[in-house]
């Protein structure tokens, strides 16, 4: 799962893995949505709410909007220090903290339920209500996408889906237009079909996720928590030196 990239010929442990992943968001977001309205697996609706407050003259409901990508980003750095920097220097990277550290905030987010007032689930709209669990779940998700995006040299995001169902549309253009005999052929319907798995993995995630939470309320991260320690297990057996970078590539 994290020595792979999505055009190349993958086992079937590896796409399990990736749709694993991608299952997890799934769950994530639909937890992060049930118990405070908002979606926590990417941030474009974060941005929107910032300028909307900003313009509302709502400073602090905005500098919070603000905070909340800021947690991604934080979870999309340490994971770019702990994979990439590591791979820059010819070091083994560390994906198994990565996925350590995004179990951490999702276990942490179930047990904050019980110490800290996050108010009734579903029931809270003010976003000082549920900060910190916000932050925990947009920092788990930011963790999770950058090692995934780091290991399979930019071609995998398991957290959001718009750029997946772009080059899925791009992919069946491609599909359309090259020739079947050619190599390149075989190749992007392939990756097309990754790309549907992906995409279904993260609807079946979301499912799953909603009836889990709707079930047992905010101790629901825990299944994700859990999942994340399989990610960070499968880290752990899979820690290699990289020969090259793509982010670092020419």
């Amino acid at each position: 799962m994290f020595n792979h990239k999505l055009h190349q010929p993958l086992s079937i442990k590896v796409i399990f893995s990736w749709f694993l992943m991608s299952f997890n968001a799934g769950a994530i977001n639909a937890g992060g949505f049930l118990s405070t309205g908002k979606f926590v697996s990417h941030v474009t609706g974060f941005s929107t709410l910032l300028g909307v407050n900003l313009v509302q003259k709502s400073f602090l409901d905005a500098f919070e909007f603000l905070l909340i990508p800021v947690s991604f980003m934080a979870g999309a750095t340490i994971s770019g220090l702990l994979v990439d920097r590591p791979i820059y220097h010819q070091k083994k990277p560390h994906f198994d903290y990565v996925m350590g550290l995004s179990a951490i905030c999702l276990f942490t987010a179930g047990l904050a339920s019980r110490l800290m007032n996050y108010g009734v689930f579903g029931s809270s709209v003010k976003i000082n209500d549920n900060f910190l669990l916000l932050a925990l779940l947009c920092m788990a998700c930011g963790l999770q996408n950058a090692a995934l995006t780091s290991s399979s040299g930019n071609s995998v995001r398991t957290t959001h889906l718009t750029g997946l169902v772009t080059d899925l549309g791009l992919g069946i253009a491609r599909l359309l237009t090259i020739n079947k005999k050619d190599q390149i052929y075989a190749r992007e319907r392939r990756s097309n079909y990754l790309r549907i798995g992906t995409i279904a993995s993260f609807i079946t995630g979301s499912a799953v996720g909603a009836w889990f939470f709707l079930t047992f309320q905010y101790e629901g991260f825990f299944l994700c928590g859990f999942i994340a320690l399989y990610g960070a297990w499968i880290g752990r057996k899979e820690k290699h030196v990289a020969h090259k970078l793509a982010a670092f590539e020419p």
